[in-house]
């Protein structure tokens, strides 16, 4: 399984609420469609409390997506690269996040058994 992470910083001219609403009403179903059969598993993760709590968050959502393996990562990568897809994601993030602020990764996970 891979797992690849973005992290995003809303746009300062939104509030939270709106931040949160335009993601799950609009940018979600974008990627939904778009990432459909290429991951496993799409989640947001909004930040709620930061600790310690600090004046401004260097970003306010974590999007993880879970690809079945390196293969399925690579197709979809490239999938996105394709023009009309990538103008369209484009388009949106400029409403929604601040330029420059994006930032990803994939991530080896280790968990403990507790």
């Amino acid at each position: 399984m891979i797992k690849q992470v973005v992290f995003l910083k809303k746009k300062s001219n939104l509030d939270t609420a709106a931040f949160r609403t335009y993601y799950e009403r609009h940018h979600r179903l974008i990627g939904e469609r778009v990432l459909g059969g290429y991951v496993t598993k799409y989640v947001r993760r909004y930040i709620d409390q930061a600790q310690p709590s600090v004046e401004e968050l260097p970003f306010d959502v974590i999007t993880e997506m879970w690809f079945a393996d390196a293969e399925r990562q690579s197709a979809c990568m490239q999938h996105l690269r394709d023009p009309a897809i990538a103008s369209e994601i484009a388009a949106d993030e400029a409403r929604l996040f601040e330029p420059g602020t994006k930032w990803g990764c994939v991530l080896s996970e280790v968990e403990s058994e507790m």
